[in-house]
């Protein structure tokens, strides 16, 4: 079995729903890391701001942690975004009501790996 590589990064305790910002996570998944922060940077959602934090976040620690690397031999693995604590606020309402108001949070993970090329698969040849 073999372990998964990859650098991580994980923001939490934002304050955004994780309905609004998972549509933004989706479209970065699977992007190479120059156009996921081309992308980030052209859309107007909050959530694209903290995805984008997390994804420069994680792709330093992998440019910190491996010399070798430069910014487009990475992509994007995984990325998901769930549920933080709720903070549960009071909504007055009229004649001396009152409703719950919910203030979510989310918590982002991002995994950003190393692109494989195809040259480095190993040949049948030297497998025999």
């Amino acid at each position: 079995m073999e372990k998964k590589s990859g650098f991580k990064s994980v923001s939490k305790f934002l304050m955004g729903s994780p309905h609004k910002i998972r549509p933004v996570a989706d479209i970065v998944r699977r992007r190479s890391y120059p156009e996921a922060i081309l992308l980030l940077d052209n859309m107007p959602q909050k959530g694209a701001r903290y995805i984008q934090k997390t994804v420069k976040s994680a792709a330093a620690s992998a440019l910190e942690n491996n010399k070798k690397l430069d910014e487009d031999m990475l992509y994007i693995r995984e990325i998901y975004v769930d549920d933080g604590p709720r903070l549960k606020r009071i909504w007055l309402r009229g004649r001396g009501q009152a409703d719950r108001l919910l203030k979510r949070m989310c918590h982002i993970t991002v995994v950003i790996d190393e692109v494989k090329k195809a040259s480095e698969k190993p040949s049948k040849k030297a497998d025999k």
